[in-house]
């Protein structure tokens, strides 16, 4: 089933939200549509990560007796490695009281705080679980790693407060087959509590916070065959290793088991708490099958208006998006600003490169009034740039635009495709660093950012809009071009459009600021998929990031 809204792979509009939070209590749930929760279903097919012989905890008898088994990252690649040689098989059926819960009874399910692993003195994490049961049907085992020996980290239902008419279905003392996924905390944003930092939950999504984050995009351990007409498959992390730290330490390591119909494996992720978080990622991958996309670091958010299209909602809010914007620094540091569109069909933009520094979704508006949403909190929401570490080669950024009239469905993806072919047996590594938080590093430097797109009709204000074409209104912001005057004539803009011609091209400063203004006119035939690009030069060199943006004439 191709990537869309009508079906399992789709980011439905019937998406369940919790509200944000930032506190080291109560259901802490990080927001996901239905998109994600119904990901994991498919996989029931998967097993469960037992390790044989050196790591079988996890096929032992119940988890709070399992004996500690040999544990290293190589351990686990070695594993992940023979199990891509055989075929997947059946995750163990989950039985008792968890079959039966319904969406609003996984609501009245709360960890308890006070139970949380790694409360000992001097610990600079806390570890909390995710309840199995409505659509979190397949378990997720969970193991501390300490001097190279892994133990089964056990849940129970002693460790979840079950309120209301639940409480009374629940048994006492029951020690469950395993957990939805993780969530760790940490002093982020006081030193007196432990917010959320990281949290790992339904197949291989996860979500990290910088300081004074409120949860927004979300990243997945894999992307397979997204956006194509093929079925997409959802790889999920079947068992965590979490790798106990000494008392004070700054940093936690987070190793993982990754399993999937068409490949399996091992992850390791450092991650480093503070203004901004910083996850290290080393993904070792071995596949049982070819697939037609591999996905790499991939980044799923959410966009539904701004300027570029607001006329087409009657809310009081002026804009509301997760992340506005793809940003790409090129090997050569050629910046490139890709303005994120809600469009009217699935949409796909493929920016080839080789050897990237680094790419992201960026939420760059900071400022509340431009958002005025006093519960979401739009402007808080974390940036997160993938910084690849080593060579990545040729290949490219693909960006996937997914139409939506919901703010609860997440409707962009964006992830590197590398150009070179996966086929069965093959083994592929990847390293790369994440940065998660408000990121103003575009401030200050010599190329102007773009700092706002608008579109509406084509033509002059107050007259007839011209139904074949449409304008395109980019403000490029600081920089060395704030600097020079309005009047110089060394500045020019620079444009290239595919399917389509820019019949007016204007270039200004607006007055009183550091804005200048490129407005274009653009005409196409019906139904062509227009893309356009744009920067502004002088003097020899590029004065701005160069724009990006795809237009589908109706």
């Amino acid at each position: 089933m191709p990537l869309g809204v009508d079906g399992p792979c789709a980011f439905a509009a019937d998406q369940v939200k919790r509200p944000d939070t930032m506190t080291s209590s109560g259901p802490q749930f990080p927001m996901f549509s239905r998109r994600r929760a119904m990901a994991i279903l498919p996989a029931a097919f998967l097993a469960t990560t037992a390790l044989p012989r050196v790591l079988r905890a996890q096929e032992a008898a119940p988890a709070d007796v399992a004996a500690p088994q040999t544990f290293s990252f190589d351990l686990l690649s070695d594993v992940m490695r023979e199990k891509a040689g055989r075929e997947p098989q059946a995750a163990p059926a989950v039985a008792d009281f968890l079959t039966s819960l319904t969406y609003d009874d996984y609501q009245k399910i709360v960890f308890w705080p006070d139970r949380a692993r790694w409360n000992f003195p001097g610990s600079d994490f806390r570890v909390h679980a995710f309840h199995m049961g409505w659509l979190f049907r397949e378990p997720v085992n969970v193991f501390e790693v300490a001097d190279g020996m892994a133990v089964p980290m056990g849940f129970s239902t002693e460790d979840f407060e079950y309120r209301g008419d639940l409480k009374a279905r629940v048994p006492e003392g029951f020690t469950l087959p395993g957990v939805a996924g993780i969530r760790l905390n940490s002093p982020l944003n006081r030193p007196d509590l432990f917010d959320e930092v990281v949290a790992f939950a339904g197949a291989s999504y996860f979500r990290a916070l910088g300081r004074d984050n409120f949860y927004g995009l979300s990243a997945r351990g894999l992307a397979v065959n997204t956006g194509l007409s093929s079925t997409e498959e959802f790889p999920r992390f079947s068992a965590f290793y979490l790798e106990k730290p000494q008392p004070g330490a700054g940093t936690v390591t987070v190793y993982a088991a990754l399993e999937s119909a068409s490949v399996t494996g091992a992850y390791r992720f450092v991650i480093t708490p503070g203004e901004e978080t910083v996850i290290d990622v080393t993904a070792r991958l071995y596949f049982r099958a070819g697939v037609e996309q591999l996905g790499v670091a991939p980044l799923t958010s959410m966009f539904l208006y701004s300027e570029v299209n607001r006329s087409g909602y009657d809310d009081y809010r002026p804009q509301v998006h997760d992340s506005n914007g793809l940003r790409i620094v090129r090997e050569d540091g050629d910046v490139l600003w890709r303005a994120l569109n809600n469009p009217k069909a699935l949409a796909s933009t493929f920016i080839a490169l080789t050897r990237p520094k680094s790419f992201g979704l960026y939420q760059r508006d900071r400022d509340f009034q431009h958002y005025q949403d006093a519960e979401a909190h739009y402007e808080r929401r974390p940036t997160c740039v993938i910084e690849p570490q080593g060579d990545w080669g040729e290949g490219s950024v693909r960006l996937v635009e997914i139409p939506s009239d919901l703010e609860v469905n997440d409707n962009i993806v964006a992830f590197w495709v590398p150009k070179a072919t996966v086929a069965a047996g093959d083994m592929r590594e990847f390293d790369y660093r994440m940065r998660w938080g408000m990121l103003d590093e575009d401030d200050g430097g010599d190329l102007a950012v773009v700092h706002e797109t608008r579109a509406g009709h084509g033509g002059n204000a107050g007259v007839s809009e011209k139904p074949d074409t449409r304008k395109f209104v980019v403000d490029f912001r600081g920089g060395l071009l704030a600097r020079l005057p309005e009047d110089n004539g060394e500045v020019q803009p620079v444009v290239s459009i595919s399917n389509g011609k820019a019949q007016v091209t204007t270039l200004s400063k607006v007055r009183d600021s550091n804005i200048w203004r490129l407005v274009l006119d653009v005409a196409s035939e019906p139904g062509a998929v227009v893309e356009l690009s744009a920067h502004i030069a002088g003097y020899g060199r590029k004065l701005s990031e160069v724009w990006l943006f795809q237009w589908v004439r109706p």
